[in-house]
C-alpha cells in the first residue's frame, strides 16, 4: 500500500511538471506510473482530476497568446465530440482504434522532427479547426485523449508556441471540466476516491508551476521538439498497452 501511494505521488509530480511545461500530456505521463498500482477506473478518474487541476494552474500562470477567434472552433467541436465519443465507446473496438492512433503518432511525429519546420497548413480555416476539435472531443469521450489530435494539428498549422499552448491549454480545460462534471453527475467519482484526489491536488501544485516557469524561457524550436517528442511517446504508450492484448486475442 505504501509503495502504491509513493507511485501515485511520483506520477503526479512528473505529470504535473510535464503539463506545466508543454500544456498537455498529464494523462500520458501519469498513467505510465499509475496503471501498475491503481484500479483502471480509479486511475482514469484520477487522470481527469489531476489534468484538470494542472490545467487550471497552468491557465492562470501562462496566459500569453490567447486568441478567442482561434480557440472557439476547437472548443465548440470538442464539446460536441465528447458525448459522441461516450456513445461510440461500447460500439467500437477500442484496442484497434488505439493501435491505429498509436501507429499514426509514432510514424508522423518523428518524421516531423527529422524534416524540420514545415510550411504551416492554412487550408480549411475555422471549419477544419472545428473538425479537429470534434475529433479531439470524441477521443476524450473514448479514453481521455482529447489533446492529442488538436496538438498535432496546431503543430501542422505552424502556430507559434504561445498561440499553440493557449489553444491546447484552454481546449483541454473545457473538455476536462465537462468530463469531470459528467463523472460527478453519474456517480463515477466515489467518496473513497476523495483522499487520493486531495493528494494529487497537493503534489501537482509546485511541479506544474515549475514547468510553466521553464516554458517561459524555452525557444520556439525547443518547444516544437518537446511537443512532437511527447506525441511520439504517447503513440508508443498506446501501442505498448494495446498490442499485447490484441495478441492475446489471437
Amino acid at each position: 500500500m505504501e509503495s502504491g501511494f509513493f507511485v501515485v505521488v511520483i506520477g503526479a509530480v512528473v505529470a504535473g511538471f510535464v503539463q506545466g511545461l508543454s500544456g498537455f500530456a498529464f494523462g500520458l505521463v501519469a498513467m505510465s506510473f499509475w496503471v501498475w498500482v491503481l484500479d483502471p477506473r480509479l486511475a482514469a478518474t484520477l487522470v481527469v482530476f489531476g489534468s484538470l487541476v494542472g490545467q487550471i494552474l497552468a491557465a492562470v500562470t501562462v496566459r500569453r497568446g490567447f486568441d478567442l477567434t482561434r480557440l472557439w472552433p476547437f472548443v465548440l467541436g470538442g464539446l460536441v465530440g465528447i458525448p459522441l465519443g461516450v456513445a461510440l465507446l461500447p460500439r467500437l473496438d477500442v484496442l484497434w482504434f488505439k493501435v491505429a492512433l498509436g501507429a499514426l503518432l509514432v510514424t508522423w511525429s518523428p518524421a516531423m522532427l527529422v524534416i524540420g519546420r514545415l510550411p504551416g497548413i492554412s487550408a480549411g480555416g475555422r471549419l477544419a479547426d472545428g473538425v479537429v476539435g470534434l475529433a479531439g472531443g470524441i477521443l476524450g469521450g473514448l479514453g481521455g485523449l482529447s489533446g492529442t489530435l488538436p496538438t498535432l494539428w496546431c503543430t501542422l498549422r505552424g502556430y507559434e508556441k504561445d498561440v499553440q499552448r493557449s489553444i491546447i491549454q484552454n481546449f483541454n480545460l473545457s473538455v476536462l471540466l465537462v468530463t469531470m462534471g459528467t463523472y460527478l453527475a453519474t456517480g463515477v467519482v466515489t467518496p473513497s476516491m476523495v483522499p487520493l484526489f486531495a493528494v494529487v491536488a497537493a503534489v501537482v501544485l509546485v511541479p506544474t508551476l515549475l514547468g510553466a516557469r521553464l516554458y517561459a524561457g524555452i525557444s520556439e524550436a525547443l518547444f516544437r521538439r518537446i511537443v512532437l517528442g511527447l506525441l511520439a511517446l504517447s503513440g508508443v504508450v498506446l501501442l505498448a498497452s494495446s498490442l499485447p492484448q490484441l495478441m492475446q486475442r489471437g
